[in-house]
This record gives structure tokens, C-alpha cells and sequence, in this order.
């Protein structure tokens, strides 16, 4: 057996069924882990896998012993509005002294703020902030991420931010997984006529997804925003175009986004902290994904939490993503989101480990080739300097990071001020 690396003397969190991994049977193994083990790559995939005393003999152009570090698969960050222009600080003191989201949105303030800054700024503004934040997440072990659109509201400033998307993954070998969501908002023009611009969003729909610039179709469903009526348009036309869905749902009320979702096979409900017994029912039949956005909880200061118990006796796969934006969520650190998971939604670290790697890739619709180390899977895999995998969600503002793989090759860089 040829490789190109082959990794010895490492602890793997694998998240492989096929080693024991499973989060709800009492007696699998913690992190489908393997302790003194060992991992080969050849051509971007992983082609062995397992103990010390088991390796086969392989012929190795480079091998690297680990001295007893985790490697764990590349984190996965499922929810990111990574592109945009704009500061909303301004807003974040007024929350702070007392003016509610809503209100912010009803005074021009909110995603729409962010709009009209994002349409006024160049393709190579945009592309220059948006590559920051990316380098801030792949900096922490980040090896793929989503990135919607959604701060454009009209047909150019859309297209501009998918396509600054699909260049960061062409500049970084990173995979990029574009979301269309011109329907975040209704933008000026198209106040008081929401029926009207969810028929102009189908129609750019049907545009943006002929260049190739969709991978799914997102909405937001609240009484802020879009109704389930208005969504389920949305919707008909994506599965029209073989388009996979997902949506915002249930962030500040109940209004069966999560289980509109399920009824499209839709890849995932996002926020969801207001997420009914009804609706989980539904998306676990579907798979849809429950994404977790605890970073924006957290800014909001919400006291509702997601039904975490519901859902984790119902088997829902959860996973847990920064949802990186000006307003809500103005961070690129999925590890500070792993910790939040855990503290504020009292999720487990092996579950908060599980909703950044393969439950994130199911989110995604990418779980057969990534999101767990496991033969044939891409080589996106992190190597971490820590004594236990739990410390990722443990440890605050600590990146113990030791070394990034993509495809089998190594990243090398520093993150961007």
C-alpha cells in the first residue's frame, strides 16, 4: 500500500460508526475514538485507518509521528452569512440599552442596514472582508463552510455574493457550499408587497441557478419576515430546479418552519429555539438537521432554549454552526460556538464535536465523503494539541490547533487582523 502521508503515534476522534461512534446507545464509543493509532492519505482521501498494532505495511513519502495529539475530521461550519459589508456595532448598544431586534428591523436597522451597505460596495471589497473572516474559521481547524447570500435583496448584489463565495473556494481549496436567501428580508422597493417579492425571487432563482451559482435555497420564516405560505412558494420552485432547501425557523416564535422543511426532505432548520414536539417529529422522520446557533443566542440574550432534550430523545441530529453576520452573530469561532452548545444548551462535548463534523456535513447534504474520518472520505482532518477531544469544547478562547489538512495537503498560515 502506497501513501503520500501516513500519521502514526495519534489519538483519533473518528466520529466513525464503524468504530463505535454513536451519541445515543449507552455502550458505543466515545467519539468512535481510537487511542495510539494511526491514518494514511493518498490523493486527498483517506486510505487506512486505525491502531498502531494493526498498520499494515505501507510505503509512506512522508510519515509523521504525532506524539500523542487528537486528530479529529476538519470542522465544518454549516451556517455562515460570511459575506457582507458594513458595521452594525451601533446596533449592539442599542440592544444593550434596551431597543429590541424587532424594533432595529422596523427602523431601517437590521439585515436591511446591512443591504444597502453590501450593494454599494465592489466585488473586490467584499471579497477582501469576506476573506478574513474565512481565514479566521480555517484558522481554527475549518476545512469546509456554508456562506449564504442574503444582504444583496435584488438580482446583482445576489449574484455578487455567490460569486465571491465560489472564488474564496477556488483561492483556498476549500469547499464552499453556496446558499441562495434573497428572501432574508423585503427590501425597500418591495415594502408592503412581500407576495410580489417572493415571485421576483423565484424568478432570480430560476436565473442564478442556470449560471451555477446555487447549491441550496434558504429562507427566513417569521412574523418578522416571510410566511410559511410565502416560503412554501420559495420552496416549490427550488424542488422544481432539483435544489436541496433549508430554512430559518423558529428563532423568535413557532410557525412550523421546522416542519415545512421536513415536508421538502429539506436539509435543515436553523435557530430553531422555538422548535415544536410536532416539527421534530417531522424532521427526524425527514433527516432534516437541527442547526444550533448559539453564538446569536447568546448576543440577543434569548431565554428560550432549543428543546434539546426533545430532540435528543427523538434522535434528531443536531449540529452547531457560528452563524457568522454583523448583526446577530458577529463571530468566526466555531470553537467559542462548541463551548456555548455546551454551556447554554447543555449539550455534550462529544454531541457539540458530532454537530461541527458529521452531523454538520449532513446538514450540508456532504455526509457521504466528509465529516468523519473514515476510508474513501476526503483527508480534511485537523490535528489538535490537546489531551482529550472533550477540550475543544472546554477550553474558552484557547486554539490548540497543531496542524490543518484539506484534501491531504497542509495549510499554512496566520490569521488576518
Amino acid at each position: 500500500m502506497h501513501a503520500e502521508l501516513l500519521i502514526t503515534h495519534t489519538h483519533l476522534a473518528t466520529m466513525n460508526e464503524a468504530f463505535g461512534f454513536d451519541l445515543y446507545r449507552k455502550d458505543s464509543e466515545p467519539y468512535g475514538q481510537v487511542t495510539d493509532g494511526a491514518l494514511a492519505i493518498s490523493q486527498g482521501k483517506i486510505i487506512w485507518l486505525g491502531k498502531m498494532q494493526d498498520l499494515p505495511p505501507i510505503k509512506a513519502e512522508q510519515v509523521w509521528n504525532a506524539k500523542g495529539k487528537w486528530l479529529t475530521p476538519a470542522l465544518i461550519d454549516c451556517h455562515t452569512h460570511l459575506v457582507y459589508a458594513g458595521n452594525r456595532s451601533n446596533e449592539f448598544e442599542a440592544r444593550l440599552n434596551g431597543t429590541s431586534y424587532e424594533a432595529i428591523a422596523k427602523q431601517g436597522g437590521g439585515i436591511l442596514a446591512t443591504v444597502n451597505a453590501t450593494r454599494q460596495a465592489s466585488f473586490d471589497t467584499l471579497c477582501q472582508s469576506a476573506e478574513k473572516r474565512l481565514r479566521d474559521l480555517m484558522a481554527q481547524g475549518v476545512a469546509t463552510v456554508e456562506i449564504k447570500s442574503g444582504y444583496g435583496l435584488d438580482l446583482a448584489t445576489e449574484r455578487k455574493m455567490l460569486k465571491v463565495a465560489r472564488h474564496l473556494a477556488d483561492k483556498y481549496g476549500i469547499m464552499v457550499k453556496t446558499t441562495y436567501l434573497a428572501a432574508h428580508a423585503t427590501p425597500q422597493e418591495y415594502q408592503g408587497r412581500e407576495a410580489a417579492y417572493i415571485e421576483q425571487v423565484c424568478e432570480w432563482l430560476v436565473i442564478l441557478a442556470q449560471e451555477g451559482l446555487i447549491d441550496a435555497v434558504d429562507a427566513f420564516c417569521e412574523h418578522i419576515a416571510f410566511t410559511p405560505a410565502q416560503v412554501k412558494r420559495l420552496f416549490e420552485q427550488a424542488k422544481q430546479l432539483g435544489l436541496p432547501v433549508k430554512l430559518h425557523a423558529e428563532q423568535l416564535s413557532d410557525s412550523g418552519g421546522g416542519g415545512l422543511v421536513a415536508e421538502f426532505g429539506g436539509l435543515s432548520a436553523d435557530h430553531i429555539e422555538y422548535l415544536s414536539e410536532e416539527s421534530i417529529a417531522k424532521m427526524t422522520q425527514a433527516g432534516t438537521v437541527g442547526v444550533l446557533l448559539p453564538t446569536a443566542f447568546y448576543l440577543l440574550r434569548e431565554t428560550q432554549h432549543p428543546p434539546i432534550t426533545a430532540m435528543r430523545q427523538a434522535g434528531l441530529k443536531m449540529a452547531v454552526s457560528t452563524d457568522c453576520n454583523p448583526g446577530t452573530s458577529p463571530s468566526t469561532s466555531l470553537l467559542l460556538a462548541m463551548n456555548m452548545a455546551c454551556t447554554l444548551f447543555r449539550l455534550t462535548p462529544e454531541e457539540a464535536l458530532a454537530g461541527t463534523t458529521y452531523h454538520a456535513a449532513c446538514a450540508l447534504g456532504i455526509q457521504h465523503h466528509k465529516g468523519k474520518l473514515a476510508v474513501g472520505y476526503d483527508a480534511d482532518i485537523c490535528l489538535w494539541d490537546i489531551d482529550r477531544p472533550a477540550d475543544l469544547s472546554y477550553l474558552i478562547g484557547q486554539n490548540r490547533l497543531a496542524a490543518l489538512y484539506i484534501g491531504g495537503k497542509a495549510v499554512a498560515f496566520q490569521p488576518q487582523s
